[in-house]
């Protein structure tokens, strides 16, 4: 059986989710969407980065001039209780508004704002083994788009036909992803993913008005990076600096932390995951394995069969 979802305010069976053909993000991508992901840890299930997917979601819609029906709070305890009613202990939840039936046109003023919460079991984003053993990826072709075009800070249906391109280049041409440079020929991110490099010690990545989704993945690694004394800098990366690094990585909720053995078929350092990716990654798998968490960033789930009234609440309050 499949999860159920949760839209417009109440739980709905899989194959009754269903939208308009005339509904105005099928012709305009005009949608904001999350992809959050829910950790089976030893301390039990729980939802890392609630609060800031949830926030992220609210600002993509701000800047797309779309006002969302459902608070903050509301939606958070939608996908709370769109978890748990699926029975899943972990999985991936995509929380998504989009303008639907009411107008066609460019002008999404008249089309209603429509909410929903889906959840599955996803595995590995970029393969089993790339977490250990690394992928390999490609300068993209496609190149991001330019600042003052369309809000590379908004996570929008719309923005991801690039990514599309160059995902779709990028595993036609035998890489597991691409990495696509901004207007100005710098390095600016994955199709998913945010990049970093490491170079004697020193953790790079591009900066977030490149034209790049600022992560929330990426902004955890670099907080991990700096507990763990390592220096991080956001900066400008030139094309070859990614062929000469001593690592490189990938950051995403899909993608976690995985690193990227070769670019362009330049082997990176050893051609192995580094000592400075391991580092981070068993940081992160400290907190969304084991539940070790000093920063808060998990939203552990109520048990459902001792579930007191309204914990589910109290769990996306804490």
């Amino acid at each position: 059986m499949q999860p159920k979802i949760w839209m417009n305010g109440r739980l709905t069976k899989w194959e009754d989710a269903k939208i308009h053909v005339l509904s105005h993000v099928v012709h305009y991508g005009s949608s904001v969407f999350e992809g959050i992901r829910c950790y089976r840890t030893k301390k039990g299930s729980a939802i890392l980065f609630l609060k800031e997917h949830v926030r992220r979601l609210y600002d993509s819609a701000k800047i797309y001039r779309m006002d969302i029906p459902f608070t903050q709070l509301e939606l958070r305890e939608a996908i709370v209780e769109t978890v748990m009613a699926s029975g899943l202990e972990a999985c991936y939840i995509r929380p998504i508004a989009f303008r639907g039936e009411g107008a066609l046109g460019v002008n999404p003023l008249k089309s209603k704002v429509e909410v929903a919460v889906a959840v599955w079991e996803w595995g590995s984003y970029l393969g089993e083994d790339a977490i250990e053993k690394g992928v390999d990826m490609r300068i993209a072709s496609w190149r991001r788009i330019a600042p003052n075009t369309m809000p590379a800070s908004a996570k929008a249906g719309g923005n991801y036909l690039n990514s599309s391109l160059i995902k779709m280049e990028a595993v036609l041409d035998g890489y597991s992803e691409g990495i696509a440079l901004d207007m100005n020929g710098l390095v600016a991110e994955g199709s998913g993913e945010n990049i970093f490099l490491a170079r004697d010690g020193v953790i790079y990545t591009p900066m977030s008005a490149q034209s790049l989704l600022p992560g929330i993945t990426r902004n955890a690694v670099i907080k991990l990076a700096k507990s763990l004394g390592y220096e991080v800098r956001e900066t400008l990366i030139n094309r070859e600096s990614l062929y000469l690094a001593d690592e490189v990585f990938a950051t995403g909720t899909a993608a976690e932390i995985t690193p990227v053995r070769s670019i362009d078929h330049y082997k990176i350092g050893t051609g192995e995951r580094g000592e400075i990716t391991k580092a981070l990654q068993d940081a992160f798998y400290d907190i969304v394995k084991n539940g070790n968490d000093k920063f808060g960033w998990l939203t552990f789930l109520p048990e459902a069969k001792t579930q007191p009234s309204g914990a589910r609440k109290e769990a996306v309050k804490a």
